[in-house]
């Protein structure tokens, strides 16, 4: 894949008014390459990782992007994980910095899986995904998450998938 390219995450189909339904075709298995890639980072609290204020804090966020015009629909990729029990790491991809956010940038190479069933098996997919840098040569890696849809969505559609993405 070129360098800080993602697959494509297809929007059309939303029949909830929220988020579109996911098409997990061309995401798993795939090699990332990113170079200075610009994200906006953002902190949401949990309580022993169930997250406590993620939809203020994505509102916010989104709210900030769209007021900067820094994401289109072709640019929605959204990396999660929890930095503790209590505190969760989410990173957006944006095109330019947004006024007010913290902005951060990614380098390396990532690995992508994709995982469809319960949050509750997240610790399960995340040791996968070491598994799989560690099979490529990373011992001690960086796991991340994009998460399809809310938990409303994927309950209206009967999937709920997760794509895991580490750094090798």
């Amino acid at each position: 894949m070129k360098t800080n390219a993602t697959p494509i995450y297809n929007q059309s189909h939303n029949t909830t008014g929220c988020c579109p339904k996911f098409n997990p075709k061309g995401w798993d298995n795939q090699e990332l390459h990113f170079k200075d890639k610009k994200f906006l980072r953002a902190v949401t609290k949990s309580a022993m990782h169930v997250p406590l204020n993620m939809g203020s804090v994505f509102g916010r966020v989104a709210e900030h992007m769209e007021d900067s015009a820094a994401m289109t629909t072709e640019d929605t990729f959204i990396l999660s994980r929890d930095t503790s029990p209590w505190e969760a790491e989410h990173l957006f991809a944006v095109r330019k910095d947004v006024e007010g956010e913290e902005m951060v940038t990614l380098s390396g190479d990532f690995i992508t899986r994709v995982f469809e069933g319960p949050y509750r098996k997240a610790k399960g997919w995340d040791a996968e995904m070491r598994v799989a840098a560690k099979a490529q040569g990373k011992e001690d890696t960086e796991v991340y998450f994009m998460y399809t849809t809310c938990p409303r969505c994927s309950k209206a559609y009967g999937e709920n998938y997760m794509v895991g993405v580490a750094r090798i």
